[in-house]
């Protein structure tokens, strides 16, 4: 029900033309039956709408306060949904979910971008140990936006051009054995993203005057 909602969305935002989002790369997901965890850049507040509105069988990690929300936590926990509630509970939680079948989108950033970031905040280890622990590839995911609505620090009342547009860009796996440790893994996914996030596109991101 979910998943129908996520896609009911973003069909809205088509159609009143608010927002448009190259979703094609993310329709391979959908054939991709081994487990693995999708891992996007943080661009904006809604960038998981767009991806679990691609994802048969999705595991997303969410705020513990909205897990035990008497509104919005009944749904997330049927559906399967994870508590950030402490690193070593969710590498566990995460790990068993991924061995039960399912992909796990989790933003190895933690947290949306910084606007002084020129293309990716420094990423955080939970990605890889998650990955090495269940044995799982990560499949990162490059966003691209000529907007900034709903980045980190973005005023709520402030209005932005319409329409948006988005680039989501579905990369190589990288397989956990790939390199010797989390830590090596992480710094590899960074350069991953750096790499690709670089490139000349017509959705590049730019520098703030």
């Amino acid at each position: 029900m979910l998943n129908r909602a996520f896609r009911g969305f973003v069909c809205y935002l088509r159609m009143t033309g608010l927002a448009y989002a190259d979703l094609e790369s993310l329709r391979a997901l959908r054939d991709h039956h081994r487990p693995g965890i999708i891992a996007p850049n943080h661009t904006s507040l809604w960038d998981a709408v767009f991806v679990l509105a691609c994802l048969p069988r999705p595991i997303c990690i969410m705020k513990a306060s909205i897990l035990r929300n008497p509104f919005l936590g009944g749904g997330a926990r049927l559906a399967g949904y994870i508590a950030n509630s402490g690193p070593s509970r969710l590498v566990r939680e995460a790990s068993g979910a991924l061995a039960e079948g399912g992909q796990l989108l989790m933003f190895p950033e933690g947290t949306r971008t910084r606007r002084d970031a020129r293309w990716i905040n420094p990423l955080m280890g939970g990605c890889a140990l998650v990955a090495r622990r269940a044995s799982v590839p990560i499949l990162p995911v490059f966003i691209r936006s000529n907007s900034r609505f709903l980045e980190k620090g973005w005023p709520l009342w402030k209005r932005p051009k319409f329409p948006i547009r988005i680039s989501f860009e579905l990369g190589e796996p990288i397989e956990p054995d790939d390199e010797p440790s989390a830590r090596a893994l992480t710094a590899r996914l960074q350069r991953v993203f750096e790499e690709n996030l670089s490139r000349p596109h017509k959705f590049r991101r730019q520098s703030e005057c």
